[in-house]
């Protein structure tokens, strides 16, 4: 077997059952996670319908690079909604399996081992950065998000002589866990910085579509890269997907777009790897790409909760006031995160997730994640409610 599977750490939710595996829990409460990234609304009605109509299609083999009406209609949503003057649907969009699958397979399509190879993740992080740079031979940079810096990398930290050894930076944002989002100044900083020392920018931007501010949506690496005249995205892909943005977390669905080069010999690794969309599942994400309804609905449920469960925690616990994302990411009283995760799974059977789980130790021997937890206002709003009322009554007894 590969021996860089060696190097692979468990899974934050492997951790946590763990973590939970001997504790007894209370009888009379019912149990309420707030730990996985799983929206539990309900899925855009229009994409289940789409796929019940073209059900027959699954008598047919898909092609790697997707359906030209896809290509075009996501085309068509990035260009509305992040204000490009142009985005070409047949050599610079593709489909894919979800976020999760296509920014794996990338990292070991594009980093290069006959040299340096290291990938910048931002930390803490969801795993798969890690996990897919390791599986490729490279090497993670761990990237610290810190509160002094509004909860993102400090790009100007890090020396010229580090940046030379880096192929692939990945940026999240809204970020997973912390919710911060990156300014378009920031993202044409990075994109100086890619030109300067030749690495690529890979843009997690999964989560852009669940803000709070209907009037100021987070801006993306494409939008910085057209404000910059930039229109080739040159160095930049950005990866998208319609698990959260319309509740269809089981479609499987999302896409890669940007630079042209890049995408083009991607393309030809995934014709290898096998992983074309279903065409009922092309013909579901173009329904749901065409479609801002239920988009729309879906932030002011987040919103609804967002303010529900902020007006319950502000005053016993410190977080930073949400942007965007489905996540809350408060300090802990006392500063240890498994010891508070486990007592209020044994307390009130509330399950969160701790944040030393998602990061690993920084430049300063520090894990930034530490002494925080990620909440996932993922159920709906009664269920979350109570689990903030359950999650104060924890803090206050324990103060």
């Amino acid at each position: 077997m590969n021996p860089d599977l060696d190097a692979l750490q468990p899974y934050p939710f492997e951790k946590l059952a763990a973590l939970k595996a001997d504790v007894t829990t209370p009888e009379d409460l019912a149990h309420i996670p707030l730990t996985i990234g799983e929206p539990r609304h309900a899925p855009y009605a229009g994409a289940l319908e789409a796929l019940t109509a073209h059900i027959g299609d699954m008598a047919r083999y898909p092609a790697t690079p997707g359906m030209p009406e896809l290509r075009g209609a996501i085309a068509d949503w990035a260009r509305r909604r992040f204000a490009l003057e142009g985005l070409d649907a047949e050599s610079q969009v593709l489909p894919v399996n979800g976020t999760r699958e296509a920014i794996f397979a990338f990292v070991q399509a594009a980093l290069d081992r006959s040299r340096p190879a290291r990938v910048a993740v931002p930390n803490p992080f969801y795993q798969i950065y890690e996990g897919a740079t390791l599986l490729a031979g490279g090497t993670p940079l761990y990237l610290d998000c810190r509160a002094e810096h509004g909860f993102r990398p400090d790009l100007d930290a890090v020396p010229a002589e580090t940046w030379r050894d880096v192929q692939i930076v990945f940026t999240c944002s809204p970020g997973n866990p912390t919710g911060a989002v990156t300014p378009l100044d920031e993202l044409k900083k990075l994109i100086a910085l890619a030109d300067e020392h030749d690495f690529i920018v890979a843009a997690d931007e999964c989560y852009s579509e669940l803000y709070l501010d209907e009037g100021a949506p987070p801006p993306g690496l494409l939008q910085a890269c057209a404000e910059l005249g930039r229109h080739d995205y040159r160095r930049c892909l950005v990866f998208h997907s319609l698990s959260k943005r319309s509740n269809l977390p089981g479609l499987r669905s999302g896409f890669v777009a940007g630079d042209a080069a890049l995408l083009a010999a991607f393309r030809r690794y995934r014709t290898y790897h096998g992983c074309a969309m279903s065409l009922p599942l092309q013909h579901a994400s173009i329904a749901a790409w065409n479609d801002e309804a239920h988009v729309r609905a879906n932030r002011d449920a987040y919103r609804e909760k967002f303010a529900a469960v902020t007006e319950i925690l502000a005053p016993v616990m410190d977080f930073p006031a949400p942007e965007a994302s489905f996540y809350l990411w408060p300090a802990v009283p006392g500063g240890d995160d498994e010891a508070f995760t486990r007592s209020l799974f044994a307390e009130q059977h509330v399950s969160v997730l701790p944040g030393s789980y998602m990061g690993r130790p920084g430049a300063n021997g520090v894990n930034p994640g530490a002494g925080r937890i990620r909440l996932a206002l993922v159920d709906e709003l009664d269920a979350t409610v109570e689990a903030a009322h359950r999650l104060r009554r924890h803090v206050e007894r324990h103060a």
